[in-house]
């Protein structure tokens, strides 16, 4: 068993795993398998359910420590929500932020109402400035949406609650932003809006054979730009 910047890699039936040590232990949170080692119990954390996992396979070079904050766009049911809530622990915050009041009611019955350090927020991403229930400074903006203004819902989030040094994590859904383009003409658009507004790109990941037509950029936020 290895840890590996806040997550784990275990042994189980014949082959490596991706896991994460359960916080809420005896509680599945989509069904995953949970795995007893050493007096913990692990949540395999599946690349088909989360892009989060799939990226860290695909070699995402990002450490996730326990007491972080992080702003989570596009939270939907919890699946990878889950799995950051492992890895920082009751000393960190997730601030879940989900639009769909159908989906957020998943998300807090599965999975915030088994877990303390999950603040669900039913908002528009659009609109962070109505996000009344952050309270401090966040170290990571994790973004998952479907919109073809994703990376401007992002680069917002971040100008109004990334510290500087800050780390962005955010899924380029291609397809969602041009079907007549190709992908990895979107992605480098993409990436072009991010590098003008104070980010430096640190890895772009592609998510095949998990995702397809979707990449992960992970990007540091350098400073606020002037006024």
């Amino acid at each position: 068993m290895e840890k590996e910047k806040g997550f784990n890699l275990i042994w189980f039936d014949n082959r490596e795993h991706l896991a994460t040590v359960n916080l809420a232990r005896g509680s599945s949170v989509y069904g995953e398998k949970l795995v007893l080692k050493k007096g913990s119990e692990f949540r395999l954390w599946d690349p088909f359910r989360s892009k989060l996992a799939g990226a860290i396979i695909k070699g995402l070079d990002v450490e996730l420590l326990p007491g972080s904050k992080i702003l989570y766009l596009g939270a939907s049911t919890g699946t990878t929500v889950s799995h950051i809530s492992d890895i920082v622990g009751n000393s960190g915050r997730i601030f879940a932020i989900e639009s769909s009041s159908r989906v957020a009611r998943e998300l807090i019955f599965n999975v915030s109402s088994k877990r303390q350090n999950i603040t669900p927020i039913i908002a528009d991403a659009r609109r962070p400035r109505e996000y009344f229930s952050i309270f401090d400074i966040i170290d990571i903006v994790y973004c998952d949406i479907a919109q073809p203004d994703q990376t401007d819902i992002a680069i917002e989030n971040c100008l109004t609650y990334l510290k500087v040094g800050g780390i962005l994590l955010l899924v380029i859904k291609t397809r969602s932003i041009d079907v007549t383009m190709d992908p990895k003409d979107v992605v480098k658009q993409e990436i072009r809006k991010l590098q003008q507004n104070c980010f430096s790109i640190i890895q772009t990941l592609s998510l095949n054979p998990f995702d397809k037509d979707h990449s992960m950029v992970h990007a540091i936020y350098k400073q606020k730009p002037l006024e």
